[in-house]
């Protein structure tokens, strides 16, 4: 027998908040509507690099019972949330018209201002998104730390593009930028910055692969980072989301262990701007 399609999952518990990180989780005793889950496979079986898809293709991608996944299909084509072209599926045009709405009135800074809040709180330290403008790296939005010792930083800073980990992550998703930079001399601003090109091309390739950078001292003496990328819709790269603060704090081994929490958050912002994680 075909599963229930308006069936609902039990309420959340009653302690379940968003506090542990988790920024659109459920109020509490709200019971969810499991079908939306299901829904929501299909539309993100599709991708830039699949816009087209056969019912089998959907099938194999979402792993849904066939009439289920049959059902749905049709259901999401009647209501123009898919199109449909002979036996392929796209994304409906019809969902680009609802969708406009979202972004009016807001800007990048505002959407996610919750996830720099949960990092900053869950780590205790300075939380930024940078975004490169032209050559340089800028601070748009951050959540300050509330500890005394702290590194300096304000809205509007302007960076180099080559040192620190923000710099890294916004290179590593930017071929024809990070190929721009490193085929001119890198400035040297302190002890520790990477000025070799071949050396910073490994560099980015590992950041790409790790989905983070962390780095230590590269820009000011004293200072260390983590960032990861952000993603907009089409899966592009929007800026890089990260923690700073005084080496001392920020040393190899707690930055490796808040490298996870970076990337949650980084995950969290990508979806408040309607992205998709794990690019």
């Amino acid at each position: 027998m075909d599963d229930d399609l308006d069936d609902t999952g039990p309420a959340a518990e009653p302690g379940a908040s968003a506090d542990d990180g988790d920024l659109r989780a459920l109020p509490k005793g709200i019971r969810p509507v499991l079908v939306l889950g299901k829904v929501r496979q299909i539309l993100e079986a599709f991708a830039p690099d699949r816009p087209e898809l056969s019912f089998q293709d959907i099938r194999k991608a979402t792993d849904l019972p066939p009439s289920t996944c049959q059902r749905l299909v049709a259901n999401l084509v009647a209501e123009q949330f898919l199109d449909r072209h002979g036996d392929r599926y796209r994304i409906g045009l019809r969902l680009a018209y609802w969708a406009a709405p979202s972004g009016a009135g807001l800007d990048v800074s505002e959407i996610v201002h919750p996830a720099l809040t949960w990092l900053r709180d869950t780590t205790g330290e300075t939380a930024c998104l940078y975004r490169r403008e032209g050559d340089l790296r800028v601070c748009v939005a951050m959540a300050e730390t509330y500890q005394a010792i702290r590194r300096e930083m304000y809205v509007g800073k302007l960076m180099p593009l080559h040192a620190g980990s923000a710099s890294r992550v916004l290179l590593a998703w930017d071929d024809a930028k990070a190929a721009q930079v490193l085929a001119r001399p890198l400035e040297p601003f302190t002890t520790s910055t990477v000025t070799d090109p071949d050396l910073l091309a490994v560099l980015l390739k590992q950041t790409r692969q790790q989905g983070y950078a962390m780095t230590s001292e590269e820009r000011d003496a004293g200072a260390a980072s983590v960032s990861a990328p952000v993603f907009g819709p089409a899966q592009a790269l929007v800026g890089a989301i990260g923690i700073s603060g005084p080496a001392q704090r920020i040393t190899p081994h707690q930055g490796a262990e808040w490298a996870p929490v970076v990337v949650r958050a980084a995950e969290q912002a990508t979806r408040l701007l309607g992205g998709r994680p794990g690019v």
